[in-house]
């Protein structure tokens, strides 16, 4: 491939590097240049382009993304259709993920051009959710690394999907007088919440007083079909000779390993009777944030081998985040971090409003005001650490609608290119001096500085809570709270999108807040905008 600029009158058929707009109509990245479309950007004054020039052998990036995602699909792992270079792996049930490094390695050593990013080994996901991307870095790369990309994965299957089985369980949980049956009712319900992705359910729920004799009988009651018991017991297990591991052996069973070096997670046991598994739960699975219990939980749904060795080889990686439930945390924290995390507002304000039919929505009035000016300062008045605004169309009137306030203001020249163009130009600047940025479509009149107070209360810079979305009657809508760690993968995004896919594929880290109607009303046609109370001067 040859790549570089040329005289416009000299690129017909060239596949255009980066995109254009002529007379109003936009050329994508990867277009290939006709001569209506040269005479035209001579017109405009545009004297050189860069483009790129195919080799015989050369494979589009589209075509090269989908060969190689294709090779690396199996069973239960679907591919999504190409776009701008990169084609997406998912998952068609929820499972294990279990990526093969040698071969994923493989493929990545042989072209710079060709690229394949995974979900980590290990990862429990949910159906539907992103496994793995293909990415074509140039237009186009050599069909002999495409090919030895699909003779590499031909020798192994790269990327696996162990589905989850459903099955029976059963949970015993003892007491003592200062547990509260509330916490034991609070238990079952996020026991049943992990148990959900499997399908599998609670055959029976024990309670019991905390005693060796008295819990073993219970163990002992299973049905035939519990393939699996979980015991919660009063008090944390910290010796072979406690009471849940003299339980199990008491009811006929043995102790296979005790420990964990997952923190949260430390005291988790792992026992059998009969060919039923009993798992001794540490104190942290009573929150649903995750920990060391998820991991061998998830595994055992999923019929993967879980031992002594599979569970002492966990410590690479097994020091998780801090649950905010624990009664003391493992070190004070507050000297080298603020209590409180900075979340910058960041207006996506660029838009053409191309529904309205002439007339820009952010210029319409609500109480007196332009729109883009009222949710600046709904922004302004919350507790967001500072507003920046993105302008694009017709920029100079948004920017004199926000004279005076303290917002900052970042222009987007390639508006026009679609939305992913402002979120990119705009995250990486808001994201500069927080822990995460509280992404607000301009056009949401019914917006407060009270709502977005409650969408930062949510957030929380990594784990759960990294993501927070509005929701409106449980449908999940506008704005949402991005963590700053996602800034990498919002600047790769393109075209008219937001960052949906991100959302999509990190389900578990999403927090929701309710809004109501103020999260899912955006004014985008004049009926709404009447609707809503907006009127033009």
């Amino acid at each position: 491939m040859k790549f570089g600029p040329v005289p416009t009158a000299e690129a017909r058929g060239g596949l255009l590097a980066h995109a254009l707009t002529v007379d109003g109509r936009r050329l994508a990245k990867g277009h290939a240049l006709s001569g209506d479309d040269l005479r035209q950007l001579q017109d405009q004054g545009v004297s050189e382009v860069v483009v790129a020039r195919l080799d015989p052998d050369d494979v589009t990036e589209n075509d090269a993304a989908a060969r190689i995602a294709l090779a690396l699909a199996a069973d239960g792992i679907s591919v999504a259709p190409p776009g701008t270079g990169r084609a997406n792996l998912h998952a068609e049930a929820s499972g294990i993920f279990l990526p093969d490094r040698s071969l994923i390695d493989a493929v990545n050593r042989i072209h710079p051009g060709i690229t394949v990013a995974t979900l980590a080994e290990y990862t429990s996901v949910e159906a539907h959710r992103m496994l793995a991307t293909v990415k074509i870095i140039p237009l186009a790369v050599p069909g002999a690394a495409v090919a030895e990309a699909e003779r590499v994965l031909s020798g192994g299957t790269a990327l696996r999907l162990k589905r989850y089985r459903a099955r029976g369980v059963g949970l015993v949980q003892t007491e003592l007088p200062t547990i509260k049956a509330t916490t034991l009712d609070k238990t079952r319900r996020i026991l049943e919440g992990r148990l959900s992705p499997s399908g599998s359910i609670l055959l029976r729920e024990v309670r019991c007083p905390h005693d060796a004799g008295e819990l073993a009988r219970r163990l002992s009651d299973a049905a035939a079909d519990e393939e699996l018991t979980i015991v919660f017991g009063a008090s944390a297990v910290i010796d072979e000779a406690d009471v849940v591991p003299d339980a199990i052996r008491r009811a006929g069973g043995a102790v296979r390993h005790l420990g964990m070096p997952v923190d949260p997670g430390n005291l988790l046991l792992l026992g059998q009777i009969g060919p039923r598994l009993v798992l001794g739960a540490p104190g942290c699975a009573r929150s649903p944030i995750e920990n060391g219990f998820d991991w061998i939980l998830n595994r055992l749904m999923a019929d993967l081998q879980v031992g002594r060795e599979e569970i002492v080889g966990l410590g690479v990686g097994g020091l998780l985040m801090e649950i905010a439930t624990r009664p003391q945390a493992r070190e004070d924290v507050v000297s080298v971090r603020p209590s409180t995390p900075r979340v910058h507002a960041l207006v996506l304000a660029a838009g053409r409003s191309s529904r309205m039919g002439g007339p820009n929505k952010l210029l319409a009035r609500f109480g007196g005001e332009p729109l883009v000016r009222r949710t600046v300062e709904t922004a302004l008045a919350s507790r967001a650490c500072g507003v920046t605004a993105v302008t694009g169309h017709m920029a100079d009137e948004i920017g004199a609608a926000l004279e005076g306030t303290s917002a900052r203001i970042v222009h987007n020249e390639d508006f026009a290119a679609g939305l992913s163009t402002s979120l990119r130009r705009g995250f990486a600047v808001a994201s500069q001096d927080s822990d995460g940025v509280l992404v607000l479509l301009a056009d949401q009149p019914l917006l407060t500085s009270a709502d977005l107070d409650r969408m930062i209360e949510a957030f929380s810079p990594a784990g759960v809570g990294s993501i927070v979305l509005a929701t409106d009657d449980g449908r999940r809508a506008n704005p949402v709270i991005l963590s700053s760690i996602f800034a990498n993968a919002i600047s790769t995004i393109e075209g008219d999108v937001g960052a949906r896919a991100i959302v999509q594929s990190s389900g578990e880290l999403v927090r929701e807040v309710e809004l109501g109607r103020a999260a899912s009303l955006d004014v985008d046609t004049p009926d709404v905008m009447r609707e809503a109370g907006g009127v033009w001067d």
